[in-house]
């Protein structure tokens, strides 16, 4: 897996991050840099995170599943995308009580846009990619989204929302078949 490769993941996964971002910034009813920075950061820190952990667990049950990893990317990928894609299409009324500066609320919603790294992490480990690099390029492309998702939010609203989630899982289904394709032929 290439550096253009890790780079287009990092931008599929950073797409929840992004739009919780934007979310986000329109609820804030004073906006602060602060305020986009600490979303950023800890959005960015559990997207990082995430798949040093997935691919650590990975890596356990890499030697059992050797002939068919390719697959096992395939579908990790195919799976996360496709839930991507549905999720972009239910209605999420925004809560009159949302209060993203909330320190419970930023967690919960940090772990819950981060759960599909961790099974991009997985992937990763199957894939012999350098982990340290992906958890860099993963961390920052969601930092920079998530703080410029917050300002979009704001001025913006929630036209993006949908749409900037379903080309993320659109993204990771397409990285899904280039894996199994490129394996299959060589």
């Amino acid at each position: 897996m290439g550096l253009i490769t890790i780079i287009l993941v990092a931008f599929a996964l950073a797409m929840d991050a992004f739009a919780v971002s934007i979310v986000s910034g329109a609820a804030y009813r004073r906006l602060k840099v602060k305020h986009a920075l600490r979303m950023a950061l800890s959005f960015g820190g559990f997207q990082a995170l995430m798949p040093l952990i997935g691919s650590l667990a990975g890596l356990t049950i890499k030697d059992y599943i050797a002939d068919y990893d390719h697959w096992a990317a395939f579908g990790l990928l195919a799976a996360i995308g496709g839930k991507m894609i549905y999720e972009s299409f239910k209605i999420k009324p925004l809560r009159k009580n949302f209060n993203p500066a909330n320190v419970v609320v930023l967690l919960l919603l940090s772990v819950a846009t981060s759960i599909d790294a961790l099974a991009v992490g997985i992937t990763l480990s199957f894939l012999q990619v350098s982990i340290a690099k992906a958890v860099v390029i993963i961390g920052l492309v969601t930092f920079v989204l998530s703080y410029l998702g917050v300002y979009i939010g704001k001025k913006a609203g929630h036209f993006f929302e949908n749409k900037i989630q379903a080309i993320g899982g659109l993204v990771l289904i397409a990285l899904g078949i280039k894996i199994l394709i490129g394996h299959l032929i060589s």
